[in-house]
């Protein structure tokens, strides 16, 4: 399993844009990909389930990979967060 965290700078958070954006990312790879924040978890390649995290500018998410691609998806989901969010 790979993680990493991230701060949101986005100065509108996480908004549908950048999640339909992620949720399409997410979805190349075979490896599980959930998000984390303040307790809450949700599936990266379901656009509800990022939106409910409510992911504002400055919070932190976790992010878990988990799967056999986890090191790709891993990688190329940090680079997303670090270019849209």
């Amino acid at each position: 399993m790979r993680e990493f965290k991230y701060t949101i700078t986005d100065p509108d958070g996480v908004h549908a844009r950048p999640a339909g954006m992620l949720v399409r990312e997410a979805v190349k790879y075979q490896s599980s990909i959930t998000l984390e924040k303040d307790g809450k978890s949700g599936d990266a390649k379901r656009i509800f389930s990022v939106m409910g995290l409510g992911a504002l500018p400055g919070q932190t998410v976790s992010v878990k990979v988990e799967g056999a691609d986890e090191e790709l998806a891993a990688e190329a989901i940090e680079q997303f967060f670090k270019s849209n969010l």
